[in-house]
């Protein structure tokens, strides 16, 4: 079994990527302010829109899904890691949640 490394929202750098791997609607109900959005499904064809120099924390609404985002970066040679609790915690911490218009959001 592989471990797959985490960090807690506390621990999140400016200088990290944000990597929203959820899908469409749930993108579209609320994300974290600043976050880039790549559905799971289509991360290894948003590779090169990725940057190579920065840790990258992936994100789900639990852990599941940005955990095989951290593994499937990983092997891409990407220094990945997947965020504790996902978007659940983020929201449960007060942290801001939003829509594309900048509106209030929740997570779904």
């Amino acid at each position: 079994m592989t471990i797959i490394p985490e960090i807690t929202v506390d621990e999140i750098d400016p200088q990290f990527v944000l990597l929203d791997v959820r899908e469409a609607d749930e993108w579209e109900a609320g994300h974290a302010p600043g976050a880039t959005w790549v559905p799971l499904g289509e991360l290894e064809g948003a590779r090169f829109r990725l940057p190579f120099n920065r840790r990258i924390v992936c994100v789900c609404k639990v852990g599941g899904r940005s955990a095989r985002a951290v593994q499937t970066l990983q092997q891409m040679g990407f220094e990945a890691v997947n965020l504790a609790g996902g978007m659940l915690d983020w929201q449960a911490r007060g942290l801001p949640v939003v829509r594309d218009d900048g509106s209030p959001g929740t997570v779904i």
